[in-house]
């Protein structure tokens, strides 16, 4: 029977080939990666990496083959994570809904500020002038990756396992809060929040006339003639609208625009309860959300090939001081704050965990979310300069093939499953 998912080990072996292809690439011809990865697509457009003036005004923005990859395209990736964690938390007989969601939320902080303390503290130990360079980069190894993450989760645990969940929204949660670090301690220019105005008004816009207006007009209607016209026919291109509004809204406002999709999701029709993460029985469901989500299996299998191609070229010649906070931050940090945080959650706060799931579990699933990758990438580029050198070692390099390195966390987490006598469950 078809799922969703049941692509999980393509896209998995796209994802690492690509990354595999950039690391070997990047180090035999590290110029034309650099080269292949900053080429400029679309210069003087209304989309791409922004040039700021003495204002913080942005002067121009240039679409480059990175930008392209991490910006415009990811979005479609996090649309589809995001709509199965929004039918979890929102839709009926979701598994995090109500108390069930604090516990990954609060594990998600505890997540964060392990690592940030690791980090700090070993660059402290390694003398001030190692403090002085490397302090800067404390956000680096607060990130997870959510696409590999949920990868080594369904392998880890199986579909059925209520920890992918639990990763899942944590993982989500990570990444939102980490672009928030972004956005308030590494700012490219000033925030514009007045821009979001924009995304919301698209959002209620479409809501209001493609979803309940059709729905009004079917009241007493057995044959939903209204919602199926719009289904049929305009299908998901007004909401796609939206959805770009949106993401310009997100890129103009100064935040993430990988981000700028998640909030058309509650808009669209969607089914009236959850049926499971990626669950065979949304195979039927005539639901718009459920069919843009199908629609988007292959594109995103291209996608984060694509992403790993242009954004894991890191020479292996930089590894340095920086790379081994930063990994020491992740496969540390991150499992010692998520489990700590669960279990003052779980047992102080009596907030329980979901049913069949144990401390040992979310020991698993902290060394899943050390795999910090993508983020991770992003804010050792923003977080350290071009040009800065610790001990004739570029930090930004040094940092960014820490973040690399992470995906040890994955290989960590499927050892300690099995010393742990963690089984996997079918969907």
């Amino acid at each position: 029977m078809y799922r969703v998912w049941t692509f999980v080990s393509t896209y998995s072996l796209l994802m690492v080939l690509g990354a595999v292809l950039a690391l070997i690439w990047a180090n035999l011809d590290p110029a034309s990666h650099h080269a292949f990865a900053e080429a400029v697509l679309w210069e003087g457009g209304w989309i791409g990496e922004p040039t700021f003036g003495p204002d913080g005004e942005v002067l121009t923005r240039s679409l480059t083959v990175a930008y392209l990859s991490k910006d415009v395209l990811m979005a479609l990736f996090f649309a589809v994570a995001g709509k199965e964690v929004w039918e979890a938390v929102a839709l009926r007989d979701g598994s995090l809904r109500g108390r069930k969601a604090l516990v990954p939320l609060l594990s998600a902080v505890g997540g964060m500020a392990a690592p940030v303390a690791v980090y700090l503290l070993l660059a402290a130990l390694l003398g001030s002038a190692t403090w002085d360079a490397l302090a800067h980069g404390w956000a680096v190894p607060t990130a997870t990756d959510i696409a590999l993450s949920f990868i080594v989760a369904r392998i880890v645990f199986g579909p059925g396992h209520p920890a992918v969940l639990f990763l899942l929204l944590l993982a989500i949660v990570d990444d939102a809060l980490g672009l928030l670090i972004i956005a308030v301690f590494y700012p490219k220019g000033a925030l514009q929040p007045e821009w979001l105005l924009l995304s919301a008004g698209a959002v209620l816009l479409v809501w209001l006339l493609c979803n309940r207006l059709p729905l009004w007009r079917d009241r007493g209607d057995p044959l939903m003639r209204h919602s199926t016209w719009m289904r049929t026919r305009l299908s998901f291109w007004p909401y796609a609208l939206a959805g770009a509004a949106s993401w310009y809204a997100f890129q103009e406002a100064g935040l993430h625009p990988s981000l700028g999709l998640l909030p058309v999701i509650p808009a669209i029709p969607h089914a009236d309860r959850d049926f499971g993460v990626y669950a065979a029985t949304e195979e039927a469901m005539p639901d718009l959300l459920n069919r843009i989500e199908h629609a988007l299996k292959v594109p995103v299998e291209l996608i984060l090939f694509f992403f790993g191609l242009v954004n894991a070229g890191v020479a292996v010649a930089a590894l340095g001081a920086p790379t081994w906070l930063v990994l020491a931050g992740l496969l540390v940090g991150k499992p010692l704050g998520i489990t700590l945080a669960a279990w003052l959650a779980a047992r102080r706060l009596g907030l329980g965990l979901s049913e069949g799931m144990g401390l040992r579990d979310v020991l698993v699933v902290g060394f899943i979310a050390s795999m910090g990758f993508t983020v991770a990438l992003f804010v050792a580029g923003v977080a350290f300069s071009p040009d800065l050198v610790l001990n004739g070692v570029p930090v930004q390099d040094a940092a960014r093939l820490g973040a690399l390195l992470s995906v040890v966390g994955g290989l960590v987490a499927v050892v300690a499953a099995r010393l742990l006598g963690v089984r996997r469950r079918p969907a």
